[in-house]
């Protein structure tokens, strides 16, 4: 597939990309997207949960009524599970929500994402760039010229060199900018325009070309 390469403007600088058909252009395999995309959720949680048990409730440990005569439960304390304030039964505790998935299935979860985006023309390649500054409204304004103000983008770039591209879009809700190694099927599918420099287009390649 090829695509034409766009500058800061917007504007077609001549020059056209291939992109790799190995990366671009594969039948999205659905249940991997799905796995992918469930690892990563996943990831993100703390699992930091809890609520206490009964022998974790600070209280009385004594007998409440006499045994027989009240007409009530033979509860055992105040810490009971019955009461408000009480210890609760199985509650949640502490875990790590985190799996494993191989290397050759995150790698066709990704390539499918990126498939789909090439398959709905959702995919704009700029020349290579960097910001002099750390400017918030340079990258609006590069949005506005791209077009892509109302729409969720993300920018994927070759490495972590442009740092003032990064920082001068994290203030931005419908903006994420990432690399080529940060790149996951999660953001790829949750954006709606996806914009690599050719750099990106060249280094996502070698990474994920069969």
């Amino acid at each position: 597939m090829e695509i034409n390469v766009l500058n800061l403007s917007g504007k077609e600088t001549g020059a056209k990309v291939q992109l790799p058909e190995s990366v671009f252009g594969v039948e999205p395999n659905d249940h991997a997207i799905y796995l992918d995309v469930k690892q990563f959720l996943a990831n993100q949680r703390q699992g930091t949960h809890k609520s206490k048990q009964r022998n974790e409730i600070a209280g009385s440990t004594r007998k409440l009524h006499k045994q027989k005569g009240t007409g009530g439960a033979r509860a055992g304390s105040i810490k009971s599970p019955l009461f408000n304030g009480g210890g609760r039964v199985f509650g949640p505790q502490p875990r790590d929500y985190s799996f494993k998935l191989n290397k050759k299935l995150k790698s066709l979860a990704r390539v499918s994402a990126l498939s789909y985006k090439a398959k709905d023309n959702n995919i704009l390649v700029l020349e290579d760039f960097n910001f002099d500054a750390i400017k918030t409204k340079t990258y609006i304004q590069m949005e506005a010229d791209l077009n892509v103000t109302n729409d969720k983008t993300l920018l994927v770039l070759a490495g972590v060199e442009n740092n003032n591209v990064y920082l001068s879009s994290r203030n931005l809700k419908k903006t994420k900018v990432i690399s080529v190694e940060q790149l996951n099927t999660y953001d790829v599918l949750n954006a709606g325009k996806l914009i690599l420099t050719t750099g990106a287009v060249k280094t996502l390649e070698e990474a994920l070309a069969k």
